[in-house]
């Protein structure tokens, strides 16, 4: 099984699970997919587009289990990243986490990433 995360706010994620489904944020509507990172790159994703966020959940989901619509496709510096291309239905995801930000302001994943 391989994890991968979403970084969200908790306004997000809490419209998610009342809708039973997340439709993405504004970069994922801009960009037609949702943004997810595998385990390696979700530190570095936080840092680059999370710095100063209070609130926010790092969800976890197994990318084998969104099928096709999930695809590997090349981003920041080359690297694959996945990208969904439907909606993250609230019953795929298999762990959720409050993030703290360090003194830097960067949320903290190395606690919650399996």
């Amino acid at each position: 099984m391989t994890l991968i995360y979403k970084i969200l706010s908790r306004a997000e994620w809490d419209a998610a699970k009342a809708a039973g489904r997340f439709e993405g944020s504004a970069v994922d509507h801009q960009d037609g997919y949702i943004h997810l990172s595998a385990h390696d790159q979700a530190q570095e994703t936080a840092a680059k587009y999370f710095k100063d966020q209070a609130d926010l959940v790092l969800l976890g989901v197994e990318a084998e289990g969104l099928g096709e619509a999930l695809k590997w496709e090349a981003s920041r510096g080359g690297a694959l990243f996945p990208h969904l291309y439907r909606p993250l239905l609230v019953g795929e995801v298999l762990t959720q986490d409050d993030l703290t930000l360090d003194a830097d302001g960067v949320p903290q994943l190395s606690d919650h990433l399996a």
